[in-house]
């Protein structure tokens, strides 16, 4: 019995490294927006919308590892 809470334990956690992925997808879709920016100006209408999208998909990518985690948290 121990072992099986131990190894949801570790699952969970694993699961968990998804936010930690995604944190950097975050990360990365900004800085090229502010590089962009920085680099023509003009361009910020065009490329806004763009990263919002990416921030978007990386996001959903966070929330789905979370919802892994929880399901072998809390799911039977």
């Amino acid at each position: 019995m121990q072992l099986a809470l131990a190894a949801k334990y570790m699952g969970a956690s694993m699961a968990t490294m998804g936010l930690g992925g995604a944190a950097m997808g975050i990360a990365t879709v900004f800085v090229a927006l502010i590089n962009g920016t920085s680099r023509n100006p003009s361009l910020r209408s065009t490329l806004f919308p763009q990263a919002i999208t990416g921030f978007a998909l990386a996001e959903a990518c966070g929330l789905f590892s979370l919802m892994v985690s929880f399901l072998l948290l809390y799911g039977v």
